[in-house]
Formats: C-alpha cells, sequence, structure tokens
C-alpha cells in the first residue's frame, strides 16, 4: 500500500470514529427522551440501564452509520481539498478516483460487516431489546408516599401521611384504607408512627406501627338497606405490623419465546420459513373463501357449467326484472338477491380480518427481507454521494460539511420512510419501497463522481452568474429592445 493510500485512510477513519459517537450519542438522547417516562421513578438499577442502552446502541446502528459514512466522507475530502492535498494528489498522477480506492475497500468491508451483523446479531438484539423494553414500560412505579396526598398505587389500600422523615422511612400521622372487600371505607387504621422496611426477598413492603386505633365496620354483603344492629369493632394498639404484597412492582421478564416470531426479531433463513408458512395458509384462507362464496353466486355454481344446462340467447332488455321475471315471482326474487348479499358480506366481513392480517404478515416479512440488504448498500451509496461531494465543496471542519451532509440524510430519510410506510400499506411493493430511496439518490451519486473527477465546480457561485451573464447577453443579441419593445 502506498503512502498516499495511508494518507487518505488516516485522514477518513478519524472523523469517521468522531462522527459516528456524536451520531450515536444523538439517538441514543433522543431514545430516552422517547421513554424517560417509562425509566424513571421505577428503582433500575445501574445494570438494567446500561443493558438498555447497550442493545439500543445496536439497534441504532442501521441510521448511525450510514449518516457518519455520510459525513465523515465530506469531510474528509473537504479537508483535504481545502488543503489543496487533493490537487497534490492529482500533480503526482493519481486521479481522484484511484485515490479514493482504499476507502471504497474499506466502505465495502463496512457494507459487508453490517449486512451480517443485521443478519445475524441485530435479530437477537431486537428479541433482547423488545422483551427487556415491554417489560420496563409494564413495570409499575415505586412505592412513593408523599405528605399529606393519598397513595392509591397499592392494589386495595389507600395510603396517607402527614409528614415524614428525611429518608423516607419513617410516617407520621398515618391514614390507611382497606378497600379489598369492597368500594365502601369499612376498614381504617389510624396511627401515630410507622416504620417501612422490605421483607428478606423484597416481595413484601412491612410497615411496623406504633400507638394507633382500627376501625371496622361488618356490613352484609348485597344489602340493600341499613341494618342497626350491625358489628363495628374497635382496636387500639401499641405496636402492630401490616404486610404490603410488593408483587406487582417487582421486574419481572417476560420469556423471549413471546416475541421470537416478530418479523424484526428473524433473520434470512427465518423470514424464507416463516414466509413460505404465512403464504400457505394465506392461500387456504383465500381458498376457503372462495369456496364459500361459490354457493351464492350462480355462475360459480357447478350445475352452471354441466354440459346438459345449454345456455339460452337473450334478446337486448331495458329491464331484466320486468321483462323476463313473472310479476308475481319479482318479490321472491328481489329478496332471494338480497339474502344471497347479506350472505357474502357476512362471510366477507369475517373472514376478511384474517386474511388481511396474513397478507400485513407477507408484507412485513418482505421488507424485514430487504432491510437486511438495504442498510449495506445505504452505506456504500452515501459514501459515493459524500465523496465527491467534499471534493467539490473543498470545505473542511464541522461547518458547511456538516450542512450539507444533513441535508442529503434527510432526503434519503424522509424518501426511504414514506416509501416504506407506502410499502406497509400495500400501496407500494415493498420492493420498490425498501429500494426507492437507493434508486432515486443513485444517479445522483454518479453524477457527482463524474462532476469531481472532471473538475467540476459544482457549488461555485461565479461560474453561475458568468453563465447567467453570458445567457443573459445571447438573449440580448437574438431580442433586440426594439423588438421586445413591439
Amino acid at each position: 500500500m502506498k503512502k498516499i493510500h495511508l494518507l487518505i485512510l488516516q485522514a477518513f477513519i478519524r472523523p469517521f470514529v468522531v462522527c459516528f459517537c456524536i451520531v450515536m450519542f444523538v439517538l441514543l438522547m433522543l431514545f430516552l427522551f422517547k421513554y424517560i417516562d417509562d425509566l424513571i421513578g421505577k428503582g433500575f438499577d445501574a445494570y438494567m440501564i446500561l443493558e438498555l442502552v447497550g442493545y439500543q446502541c445496536a439497534v441504532q446502528l442501521s441510521m448511525a452509520l450510514p449518516l457518519s459514512m455520510l459525513l465523515s466522507s465530506i469531510m474528509t475530502f473537504g479537508n483535504l481539498g481545502e488543503s489543496y492535498e487533493l490537487v497534490a494528489i492529482k500533480a503526482a498522477g493519481y486521479s481522484l478516483r484511484k485515490a479514493m480506492m482504499p476507502l471504497v475497500v474499506l466502505v465495502a468491508i463496512f457494507a459487508g460487516g453490517s449486512f451480517l451483523f443485521s443478519d445475524y446479531i441485530l435479530p437477537v438484539v431486537n428479541l433482547k431489546m423488545g422483551s427487556l423494553l415491554w417489560d420496563v414500560r409494564n413495570k409499575k412505579a415505586d412505592f412513593l408516599i408523599k405528605a399529606g396526598i393519598f397513595n392509591n398505587t397499592i392494589p386495595g389500600y389507600s395510603i396517607r401521611a402527614k409528614s415524614k422523615s428525611k429518608d423516607g422511612t419513617k410516617l407520621y400521622d398515618l391514614m390507611i384504607y382497606d378497600h379489598r372487600s369492597g368500594s365502601s371505607a369499612n376498614n381504617v387504621l389510624l396511627a401515630k408512627e410507622g416504620f417501612i422496611h422490605n421483607s428478606a426477598d423484597n416481595n413484601y413492603m412491612i410497615l411496623r406501627l406504633n400507638d394507633g386505633v382500627r376501625y371496622e365496620e361488618s356490613r352484609v354483603r348485597n344489602a340493600k338497606r341499613y341494618d342497626p344492629r350491625q358489628q363495628f369493632t374497635r382496636f387500639r394498639f401499641k405496636e402492630t405490623e401490616q404486610k404490603f404484597d410488593m408483587a406487582a412492582f417487582q421486574m419481572k421478564r417476560t420469556d423471549e419465546n413471546a416475541f421470537r416470531s416478530h418479523h424484526a426479531m428473524l433473520n434470512l433463513r427465518q423470514l424464507k420459513l416463516y414466509t413460505d408458512s404465512n403464504r400457505v395458509i394465506q392461500d387456504s384462507v383465500g381458498r376457503s373463501i372462495a369456496m364459500e362464496t361459490k354457493n351464492y353466486i350462480y355462475f360459480l355454481a357447478p350445475y352452471y357449467h354441466v354440459d346438459s344446462v345449454k345456455s339460452v340467447k337473450t334478446k337486448p332488455f331495458t329491464d331484466f326484472l320486468a321483462d323476463y321475471v313473472p310479476k308475481d315471482q319479482q318479490r321472491n326474487t328481489v329478496s332471494n338477491a338480497l339474502g344471497q348479499i347479506q350472505q357474502l358480506n357476512s362471510i366477507y366481513a369475517t373472514k376478511e380480518p384474517e386474511y388481511q392480517a396474513y397478507v400485513e404478515k407477507d408484507i412485513r416479512y418482505n421488507i424485514e427481507f430487504h432491510r437486511k440488504f438495504t442498510l449495506a448498500v445505504s452505506c456504500l451509496l452515501l459514501f459515493a454521494i459524500g465523496a465527491p461531494l467534499g471534493a467539490i465543496i473543498r470545505k473542511g471542519g464541522l461547518g458547511l460539511p456538516v450542512v450539507v451532509a444533513i441535508i442529503f440524510f434527510l432526503i434519503y430519510h424522509i424518501i426511504s420512510t414514506m416509501a416504506e410506510k407506502a410499502a406497509k400499506d400495500g400501496s407500494l411493493d415493498p420492493v420498490l419501497g425498501m429500494w426507492m430511496a437507493i434508486i432515486v439518490l443513485s444517479p445522483l451519486a454518479a453524477f457527482l463522481t463524474y462532476k469531481s473527477t472532471t473538475d467540476s465546480s459544482l457549488f461555485d457561485i461565479d461560474q453561475y452568474k458568468i453563465k447567467l451573464e453570458a445567457l443573459w447577453k445571447k438573449l440580448s443579441s437574438r431580442f433586440p429592445k426594439k423588438k421586445l419593445q413591439s
């Protein structure tokens, strides 16, 4: 490998690492802002948060890698162009295409690695990420008592404390309503002081109460009128304990097999298998619908196509019911037709959601199948846009290259998102929907590559001014002012 190749590789790797870290950090912040309400106040330890962030880093790789590839390639060749190193490379006899070859090989390696990652590692990460995020979002917030406010998070209880200690373990002037027997407050407990601690297995919260009284009123269930002889009990205590079941506040992990059939959790081999199985079921449902509708459509009925039954040629008519059906049978004919239509509508109403569910599954499997390839190709495409674009604008740093990179990436992201959404809705073929952004931007990459190799000043405003002035002089000479005024 020659020194020029090493120079370009060193100039590319450092901006790529920096851009990748910045983009990943921004995407992680967006993820945390999105799920901040599901993470705060639930008592998760640092390992759980780090595990969730680690899975999210792998999931966001599909967006961070193409964007950092585009941004770093623009910055690399912009820096080389701004410092006239590209001019020195060309003066040494190397064209821009030859100088880009080591980076093309490196980006191809990245693209191949991203394809293997999306096929082998990303489905496993999506599975673990999906199950963990499901458990995190469904976990209840930790039990927290605020002074002077009733807390109803524990099922069947309402707890209020007038004040509490700084560490939150001691509560003062407690009032506890027990609603487990019904909605009415028949069981009330008052205490001057309470001390909170957890059981050894953390499944129960134990509240040790001091100096209190407990009121219980036994009422006959489903009593329609007041009973003056109902029992009222009052207990005074010096010290007692109240145990609360905290199983609903514990983090319970869901079995990952419940998410394993999701399209995002499958690799290429599994996607092919699930697609074939889904299409077999879809075809069977479609055939069952066709068999049921045959009985209500005379043209599809078997006896209509029997050789012994000959078709009768009819003369032209204006009103079939009035011209061919006897008057005394017209009412029965209309009622029979309406009944058959209602039967067909009921068949389609019951079978259509089932059939549509399998159609949507087939679309999701096809979209996920092609997504494995578009990640790798998008890295190559955005590098093919960014490298010649940086050589053309000849600006380094984080100013103009970042703006240009964000503009082109937004164009790519908007096209791919809209096309994928159209493919999910069924209005666009899944193959075309997943490859739409690459198809649209590939001519642009070829155009920019051609302009960069021919040393075109694509973003030179003075050149456009000169061309506009020449065009204006040409039009002025062809159309003089007198002719224009006339």
